[in-house]
């Protein structure tokens, strides 16, 4: 098999840097730093490091994720997201400017540690009220017709049995229809019963017990308010109005609420007295690297993640920096394709995780061939009634121009190669098996 011309295994960076290992021009001369993918992200940011533990990054610095289900690190992947605010304040002291109902919270404040690492995490403990016991939001949110929204916290179970589960609840029949109470169990990880109507509900493993239980839905209706948010934790019968017992000291541990507007949960922005945000990543190469991209013949391959998230997101894009001389692997309504010009290929529906896809493209007199494999499954092949003139910039999980928070892939990239040679069917299926 070719060797490939350029090589982009997430390891080492700098700030504004994430180096290429391997960058050559088709003549085999290095490019060194000129073959690097820039970096920019005007914000702090959060990424799960080497020991497991969510932990801030500074601007510009490319986050090498380590994050694999039920907290066991696996090999670091380039984490790409859009820009995004967290608008529920005070996340980590959830006693703190939110209307506290029948907890009883002396004492349990900063009682265990969180997915950070640290002693922070609250302990949400029922008192003898026969009500309901939790926090509601006080901040006034704007609930827009149309928009989706992504509720979400971090759990764990306190070894107790009288409280295995919490709710996340959207409190608004206006914004959705109903009041919509999401319950997940936090000893299992799993969702209690099912989800309610108009509500995707999905959980994360970040091990040691710690889970990240998150409710989106798109709103039916506008409104403005408070108490649109609330965190209750019900009883085992998951009755939401309740007496606990005289001198009860179980409960749940609660960290690191976030509420979005997205279709998934983004890597974790902690607030205090206001709202936080993030800026995206934006990551690409271009100008010198155009010699290790194939100008007439080449090759694309990516192995990266699939989540949830069913929008229309870039995965890869080759282009001349423009929006339409470009060769890209994308999906839309979670279906993927790979593109040259305006015409797709279709790949198909892939299941959430990582996958390996390889992109191979060759001109033809003004039109151009591309051929694609997956996870070394057999070749899908199209036409294009058009090839890109020039190709001289590569982006990695965003739209092949300008900065569109749209486009984001919002999930993570392992590995990145280009080659100047349109590779066989079969080595696509070779560069792609698992």
């Amino acid at each position: 098999m070719p060797t490939p011309s350029l090589i982009l295994v997430p390891a080492r960076f700098k700030t504004g840097k994430l180096y290429t290992p391997l960058a050559t021009t088709s003549g085999g001369v290095v490019l060194g730093a000129s073959g690097d993918f820039n970096v920019t992200r005007a914000t702090t940011a959060t990424r799960v490091n080497a020991s497991g533990l969510i932990e801030v990054v500074a601007s510009g610095i490319p986050r090498l994720d380590y994050f694999a289900s039920g907290g066991v690190v696996g090999c670091p992947a380039l984490l790409v997201e859009p820009s995004a605010q967290n608008a529920f304040i005070q996340s980590q002291t959830l006693f703190t400017s939110h209307l506290v109902q029948n907890l009883t919270t002396a004492g349990y404040a900063d009682v265990a540690i969180s997915p950070d690492g640290t002693q922070n995490a609250e302990k949400f403990v029922p008192n003898t009220t026969n009500g309901v016991h939790g926090i509601a939001d006080i901040t006034s949110q704007t609930i827009t017709s149309g928009t989706t929204y992504t509720f979400s916290c971090f759990a764990k179970s306190d070894g107790g049995t009288n409280y295995p589960l919490i709710v996340l609840q959207l409190d608004s029949s206006t914004a959705w229809g109903a009041t919509r109470n999401a319950i997940f169990n936090v000893v299992s990880g799993t969702i209690h019963g099912s989800a309610p109507s108009g509500v995707t509900m999905r959980i994360q493993d970040y091990g040691s017990g710690w889970y990240r239980f998150s409710a989106t839905a798109t709103a039916v209706g506008s409104v403005t308010g408070q108490y649109q948010y609330r965190i209750y934790i019900p009883n085992s019968s998951a009755t939401l109005t309740y007496a606990a017992a005289s001198g009860n000291t179980e409960g749940v541990f609660v960290w690191g609420a976030q509420l979005e507007t997205g279709s998934v949960a983004t890597s974790y922005i902690p607030t205090t007295a206001g709202t936080g945000s993030r800026s995206a990543d934006v990551i690409s190469v271009s100008g010198a690297v155009s010699g290790s991209i194939g100008q007439t013949a080449g090759t694309i391959y990516c192995e990266f993640e699939v989540t949830n998230n069913t929008a229309n997101r870039r995965v890869i894009a080759i282009s001349d920096g423009g929006a339409t001389n470009r060769i890209l692997l994308l999906t839309n309504n979670n279906t993927y394709f790979a593109r040259i010009m305006s015409t797709d290929v279709t790949i198909g529906a892939l299941s959430v995780g990582y996958h390996k896809i390889a992109i191979g493209y060759q001109q033809s007199g003004v039109s151009g061939d591309i051929f694609v494999s997956v996870d070394g499954g057999a070749v899908v092949s199209g036409t294009a009634n058009s090839f890109p003139p020039s190709l001289t910039h590569c982006f990695l999980g965003k739209s092949e121009s300008a900065v569109q928070d749209a486009f984001y892939i919002n999930a993570r990239i392992r590995a990145v190669a280009l080659y100047t040679t349109r590779l066989t069917n079969a080595e696509l299926a070779t560069l792609t098996t698992p």
